[in-house]
């Protein structure tokens, strides 16, 4: 019994280390997702949240920025999607992949990453308000 505790102990105390170092790297990282998330709507204005957005835009473009899905519509237009989480792959390049049944993305939809060159599902999220940010 006490030959279990022992390795128990040290696995645990190596754990609190590995949080506690990796705490300054994820607060660099949401300081620097928030920097660029900042840039994305300079000059923009937030708008009144909405459910679902058109998806038959000719132009938008998609990135993420942490957990912030940000669809470009136009330089005058952008809808921000606070995500649960777990979308965050396409920032370097995963594929978005929704299931739609109509010409809209709506709040509650599921929607999931994939990279593309391994063909695997990297994340999954399930999306929230679209906010719009409009020039004035």
């Amino acid at each position: 019994m006490r030959m279990i505790l022992v390795p128990l102990a040290a696995a645990a105390l190596g754990a609190g280390a590995v949080a506690i170092a990796s705490s300054p790297a994820q607060s660099d990282r949401a300081a620097a997702d928030q920097a660029a998330f900042e840039k994305t709507v300079e000059g923009l204005t937030p708008g009144k949240p909405v459910d679902c957005i058109d998806t038959r835009f000719n132009q938008a473009s998609l990135k993420a920025v942490g957990p912030r899905l940000i669809y470009r519509v136009s330089p005058k237009l952008v809808y921000v999607n606070e995500t649960a989480g777990g979308c965050e792959g396409v920032a370097r390049g995963d594929a978005l992949v929704t299931k739609q049944y109509s010409t809209q993305l709506c709040r509650g939809d599921i929607a999931r990453t994939v990279d593309m060159t391994a063909r695997i599902d990297t994340g999954s999220c399930s999306l929230g308000h679209f906010v719009p940010y409009q020039a004035r």
